[in-house]
C-alpha cells in the first residue's frame, strides 16, 4: 500500500465557486457551539432526574445502540462509562434482533440508543427488543419527534437543529456533550461537570484553530491511519469516517496501542498518520506511538495540548486546548471538522454531498 502519489486521486466534478466558506458541512460544524451550550441548560433537569434513578438502581450493564457517527460517541460513551462509573459497556450487534430475533437478556440493563434521525429500522428493533427484554432505555435523538423518542423509557434530545448535510457534525458533537452531562451527573464528578460548563466557549475557540498545515500535507494522500486511545478513540473512529465520507480518503481508525498488533507492517516512508492525544492516563503512551512512527518515516500529525511532541518538531503538532481531559477530544474533533470541510473541497469534492450517500440510512 503506498503513502502517497504524485497526482491527485480523481473525484466527483464539483461546481467551481464551492469554497470551504460556502458548505453547508462549514456552517452546520460552526453551531457546534451554541447547540452545547442550548442543550446543556435546556436538558439539566432531565439529565438530574435520570442520573437519580440510576443512582438509585444501578444498572448491571450498559449496552449502546447505534450506527456510524453516533456509534464513534456509543465509544466515547464506553470508556467515560467504564471508567466513571464501572459499569461495564458493549455495543449491540444490531442484527442479534433486527435480523436474527434472538431472545437477550436485558434485566438490569440500561440501554443507550444514540441517533440523529432516530428512524433506522435496524436500531428501532434493537431497542424494542431490549426494553421488551427488561432494558431501560434511553434515547440520545436529535429528531424527538422520530419514532425511537416515542419508543423509549427517556430521552435526552441533543437540541442540534436541522442538519442537512450528509456529513454529521454537530449533532456527533452534541452527542458527546450529552454523554458527558448525564456521565457527569451519574457518577457526581463536580469536576467534570465544571469542564463540560466550559465546553460552549472551547468549542468557539476551537473553531478558529489553524489546522492548515494538515490540508497541505493531506491533499495528495490516498491512505492513513487516524490513532487515538481511551475517551480519544471514539474521536479517531469519527475523523477516519469523515476522511472516507467527505474526502474519498482511505482512513483507518486504530487504538495507539492496536496499531503494533499487525497495522504496522503498512507504514512506511511518508505514510501519514493523525494522532490524537488528550491529557490522561493515556497520554505518555501515545506520544510514545507519534515518536515511534515519526522513527519510523511516517507523516505524523499529532493532535494534542502540550506533552512530549519535541521528537515530531513544530510541523508535525496541530494546534489543540487544554481542557478537562474529557473534553478535550470533543475540542479536537471540533477543530478537525473544519479541517476536513477544507481538505474536500481542495481534493475536489462537495463534503455535503458524499457520493453514493444519503442523510438517513434505513439499515433493516
Amino acid at each position: 500500500m503506498e503513502a502517497t502519489t504524485l497526482t491527485r486521486p480523481q473525484a466527483p466534478a464539483r461546481t467551481a465557486r464551492l469554497t470551504p466558506e460556502s458548505t453547508r458541512m462549514f456552517l452546520e460544524a460552526g453551531q457546534a457551539s451554541q447547540v452545547v451550550a442550548t442543550q446543556l441548560g435546556a436538558n439539566a433537569a432531565r439529565v438530574r432526574a435520570i442520573a437519580e434513578r440510576l443512582r438509585a438502581h444501578p444498572p448491571r450493564a450498559v449496552v449502546t445502540c447505534a450506527r456510524g457517527s453516533s456509534d464513534h460517541a456509543a465509544t466515547f460513551a464506553k470508556y467515560l462509562i467504564e471508567t466513571r462509573t464501572g459499569v461495564l459497556t458493549s455495543s449491540a450487534g444490531l442484527s442479534v434482533s433486527s435480523v436474527y430475533g434472538a431472545p437477550q437478556n436485558m434485566d438490569g440493563v440500561l440501554y443507550l440508543a444514540i441517533s440523529q434521525s432516530g428512524k433506522s429500522p435496524d436500531l428501532l428493533a434493537s431497542v424494542r427488543a431490549a426494553k421488551e427484554a427488561g432494558a431501560f432505555t434511553i434515547a440520545l435523538v436529535n429528531d424527538t419527534a422520530s419514532p425511537l423518542a416515542e419508543l423509549v423509557d427517556e430521552v435526552l434530545p441533543l437540541h442540534a437543529g436541522p442538519e442537512l448535510s450528509v456529513a454529521a457534525t454537530k449533532s456527533y458533537i452534541a452527542a458527546l456533550s450529552a454523554i458527558t452531562q448525564l456521565v457527569a451527573a451519574w457518577s457526581g464528578d463536580e469536576e467534570l461537570a465544571r469542564g463540560l460548563s466550559a465546553l460552549p466557549a472551547g468549542l468557539s475557540e476551537a473553531w478558529a484553530l489553524d489546522w492548515t498545515p494538515a490540508v497541505e500535507r493531506l491533499k495528495l494522500a490516498r491512505n492513513l491511519y487516524v490513532l487515538g486511545r481511551g475517551v480519544g478513540f471514539g474521536v479517531a473512529q469519527e475523523a477516519a469516517l469523515k476522511f472516507k465520507e467527505t474526502c474519498g480518503l482511505h482512513a483507518e481508525a486504530f487504538s495507539a496501542a492496536e496499531v503494533l498488533h499487525g497495522p504496522m507492517a503498512l507504514v512506511k516512508t511518508g505514510f501519514p498518520v493523525l494522532v490524537f492525544a488528550q491529557n490522561d492516563e493515556s497520554r505518555g503512551s501515545v506520544d510514545e506511538m507519534a515518536a515511534s512512527l515519526t522513527a519510523r518515516d511516517a507523516d505524523v500529525l499529532l493532535v494534542g495540548a502540550g506533552g512530549s511532541s519535541a521528537s515530531l518538531g513544530e510541523a508535525g503538532v496541530l494546534p489543540a486546548l487544554a481542557a478537562h481531559p474529557v473534553i478535550e477530544p470533543i475540542l479536537m474533533i471540533q477543530s478537525f471538522y473544519r479541517m476536513a470541510n477544507a481538505l474536500s473541497v481542495v481534493r475536489g469534492y462537495d463534503p455535503d454531498s458524499p457520493p453514493h450517500l444519503n442523510k438517513v440510512t434505513e439499515t433493516v
